[in-house]
């Protein structure tokens, strides 16, 4: 009963609130929200790109482990291919979700913990050439780095990944009552 009451007044509390809030101050959370769009976005493309990435990854280890030699190359292509077309269906669904829902989220965030002045301050921060022109050469910047990135640290990354993966195929065996496979024997 505590919980429900507790949650009506907070409701009642930041209906209250917004009913507070100045036309000029709601002009300068859209601002913000507008100039923050390409972060947004790129921030969005990324949601969109993790599990495909995760994806990959768990698909390129069963094909190493289990497809024959000759046909692993087109697999990986197909597969690459698959990834890529979710990417790109995945991405407008979740920047028209997140446009959508930015005045609610962002904006009340915005709403609540900066005043009318600091919001002036944000736009005229936000609106600074400099800064303008970094935010659109910020994925430009990141790109070769994230490319470099993942052969860079392959060497290091792929056994600790493979130590991890057969630790859980242990686990998940053991779990299951899988027998455990048979050493590889050494040349």
């Amino acid at each position: 009963m505590n919980k429900i009451l507790a949650a009506a007044l907070l409701v009642a509390a930041s209906t209250l609130a917004h009913a507070e809030t100045s036309p000029a101050k709601k002009e300068l959370i859209a601002k913000v929200l507008q100039l923050q769009r390409p972060i947004v976005e790129t921030q969005v493309r990324g949601l969109a790109e993790r599990p495909a990435v995760a994806i990959m990854q768990s698909v390129s280890a069963v094909i190493q482990q289990r497809v024959p030699l000759e046909k692993r190359e087109a697999l990986v292509r197909e597969v690459q291919a698959d990834v890529r077309k979710f990417v790109e269906e995945s991405t407008p669904i979740l920047r028209e979700g997140a446009v959508r829902l930015l005045p609610s989220t962002t904006g009340s965030v915005l709403e609540a913990k900066f005043s009318e002045a600091e919001l002036k301050q944000l736009v005229g921060a936000l609106e600074a050439p400099a800064f303008r022109k970094y935010q659109q050469i910020n994925e430009e910047m990141f790109r070769p780095l994230a490319e470099k990135l993942g052969p860079e640290v392959r060497g290091d990354m792929e056994p600790k990944l493979k130590a991890l993966e057969a630790t859980i195929r242990k686990k998940l065996d053991a779990a299951i009552g899988a027998p455990e496979p048979a050493p590889a024997a050494k040349p």
